[in-house]
């Protein structure tokens, strides 16, 4: 696995969304799903707006990869799970800072789906 360049890691992090194609099993990709991401150091994060029953997410915890495309970087990436209740304090604190104009209703559900916190790694 690689890193992200400071360049692509600034670009995602000031986009607005992400379009998320997670793998299908014969490894092609599903159509792109506009998400949310955020970064926590050198890493970025997404979630599942609609928990573990959001589609994209789904295919994206069969295959635990997938193509992401944001701020003019286009890239391969391995899905991986957090569990780290610290991280996951982290990503909640960035989804209400990024994303807090749009108010509770949507960064509520965020906030909520911890449980579906992936780590985007590049390949």
């Amino acid at each position: 696995m690689t890193a992200w360049t400071n360049d692509e890691l600034t670009r995602i992090e000031h986009a607005e969304e992400l379009r998320m194609a997670p793998s299908r099993s014969d490894g092609t990709p599903r159509t792109p799903a506009p998400i949310w991401v955020v970064r926590d150091g050198d890493d970025l994060y997404v979630r599942s707006f609609r928990g573990s029953a959001g589609a994209w997410y789904r295919a994206a915890r069969a295959s635990h990869e997938g193509r992401i495309r944001s701020g003019g970087v286009d890239k391969a990436v391995t899905l991986v799970e957090v569990t780290d209740p610290g991280v996951n304090d982290r990503i909640d604190t960035a989804y209400r800072t990024k994303y807090g104009h749009y108010g509770a209703r949507y960064i509520d559900p965020m906030v909520a789906s911890r449980d579906t916190t992936l780590k985007l790694v590049p390949r």
